[in-house]
């Protein structure tokens, strides 16, 4: 486990390093930024990571600001946090070419508009039941949040939990408990800077969004569509918001294919500031 000091935070780092490379391009650096609340890097350490690193690609996870491993601050929760905290850790990394996202859920959110914020830096997205952080967005998070902190400080949803998912699923809700009563997060979410179509319409970044039929993010596939210039989205039948866990394969083969054929466009270095 590595702690990185970026953006003024501590932040809980992991990497792989590609595998069977030998006589290959350098290698597509991939990172990956997960969801929120209950998520943590782990649920990509035990599914897509070692996939992809033993395909040749050079995995970086991290555990966002006050989940994980990482600082747990009392405010400090806006969007533009979390995005100034992947931008920061990518310079104390020394990535100097542009990086592959891979964002579940609001880990998407934040690669979108990371990729408005750096475009530089960014070769391609890849979502898996995410949006771009619009008013509509803000909207759903503060009833979401406010709704969050309400059920998962209830006794009888811990027990129902670990009858039926084991005691780690009552320590993440438990986690997430506790970070909603102790911090900002609930009200910074929503109070977050924004993204106008135009500002969607104009990443110019290949973007591939995968959702789950039976989600109702599953909407805003023909919309994402219709705004980008180089966009493909996937429905995965018989799925909800968790297609990420639901269908790892299919969501693994999609992915590594996307970043593939996209990698030569995204060699050249990039300056770090």
């Amino acid at each position: 486990m590595a702690v990185i000091n970026a953006n003024g935070i501590a932040l809980h780092v992991e990497r792989m390093p590609a595998r069977n490379t030998a006589g290959t391009e350098t290698p597509p650096t991939v990172v990956f930024v997960h969801g929120m609340l209950v998520d943590s890097l782990v649920s990509y350490y035990f599914t897509l990571a070692p996939v992809f690193a033993a395909a040749g690609m050079d995995v970086i996870m991290y555990d966002l600001r006050g989940h994980g491993h990482s600082e747990r601050v009392p405010s400090g929760y806006l969007l533009e946090d979390f995005v100034g905290d992947l931008d920061a850790l990518l310079v104390r990394l020394e990535v100097t070419r542009p990086v592959h996202l891979v964002g579940n859920s609001y880990g998407g959110t934040i690669a979108f508009s990371y990729a408005a914020h750096r475009p530089e830096r960014v070769a391609s997205v890849s979502v898996i039941e995410s949006e771009p952080a619009t008013a509509a967005w803000s909207r759903k998070m503060a009833v979401n949040l406010r709704r969050a902190a309400v059920e998962f400080a209830r006794t009888d949803l811990h027990e129902r939990l670990t009858r039926e998912h084991g005691a780690h699923a009552t320590r993440r809700v438990k986690s997430a408990s506790r970070l909603l009563s102790s911090s900002t997060m609930a009200q910074d979410i929503p109070a977050s800077r924004l993204m106008a179509e135009d500002q969607i319409r104009s990443l110019r970044c290949p973007v591939l969004a995968v959702y789950g039929s039976e989600s109702d993010l599953a909407a805003q596939e023909p919309w994402l569509r219709s705004l980008l210039t180089d966009c493909r989205t996937v429905v995965v039948p018989d799925q909800e918001h968790w297609v990420l866990m639901g269908a790892t394969d299919l969501v693994s083969d999609l992915i590594t294919e996307w970043i593939r054929a996209h990698h030569a466009a995204g060699t050249a270095e990039v300056g770090a500031r």
